[in-house]
């Protein structure tokens, strides 16, 4: 009776709710392999702080080196694809805003190629960025946790990293940063917003650090701040797209 249920369920949500892929049309995928498969990674990464030098690796360039002190940086970011690309921007909009939490694969793919593409070498622990839990409870899930579920699960073929979300904690509950345009203003939004629980798992250890976008790279750069202070040996960064702006954050 229970699996005759369920089908109907599937049935009734199937007419009321058709899945189509949101790229070409396609029914049965919101997005089908063909189209997964054409998302570009970009080809070159660029220090996270000034964005301005090549970075192999994403690593900060050692201009910025000497502005952010080891001890409080965050020290590579990887970025999958170019959110100017109207469909990477359209499948992370749906993510997010229309909560198809299906969709965390073909971007959790895209994250993929790029850490490989990149060579980076396999994390300890991988984190996600956390959502306070009203944001969560109105939400339903944290967009960045299923993104780095699918990494723990995918990078190492054979093996599950482990993946932690039980050591960053975002304590207050702040205006979401996309609603402030100003880059000082967005820095100031996030200070002392993150904590740490169980800061022995990440003592001297290398972690990746996931995140969907980043902008500004504010929020990246605050957790791995108050990651590093706890003891983290490196933190790298990783997204599916990262935003372009204007702004001297150095």
């Amino acid at each position: 009776m229970k699996l005759i249920s369920e089908k109907i369920e599937t049935l009734v949500l199937d007419v009321l709710f058709p899945v189509h892929c949101l790229l070409c049309g396609k029914d049965g995928f919101w997005i089908c392999p063909e189209c997964a498969g054409k998302i570009k990674t970009v080809s070159e990464q660029f220090c996270p702080y000034c964005e301005k030098y090549l970075s192999w690796k994403g690593e900060i360039c050692s201009a910025c080196q000497k502005k952010h002190p080891v001890s409080k940086r965050l020290d590579a970011l990887v970025v999958g694809a170019d959110y100017q690309n109207k469909d990477i921007a359209r499948i992370i909009h749906y993510y997010k805003y229309n909560f198809l939490t299906e969709l965390s694969q073909p971007l959790g793919e895209v994250m993929l190629r790029a850490f490989r593409q990149n060579q980076i070498p396999l994390p300890y622990i991988i984190i996600p960025v956390p959502l306070h839990r009203r944001r969560l409870k109105w939400r339903g899930f944290n967009q960045a946790e299923l993104l780095a579920n699918f990494l723990s699960e995918n990078l190492a073929p054979g093996m599950i990293l482990d993946m932690r979300s039980d050591i960053l904690m975002r304590k207050s509950h702040r205006p979401p940063q996309k609603k402030i345009k100003e880059y000082k203003k967005r820095k100031a939004n996030l200070e002392g917003i993150f904590s740490i629980d169980n800061p022995e798992v990440i003592k001297k250890r290398e972690i990746l650090l996931v995140d969907d976008v980043a902008t500004t790279g504010s929020t990246l750069f605050e957790c791995a701040k108050v990651l590093k202070k706890a003891g983290a040996k490196k933190v790298t960064g990783i997204v599916v797209a990262r935003q372009n702006f204007s702004k001297n954050n150095v």
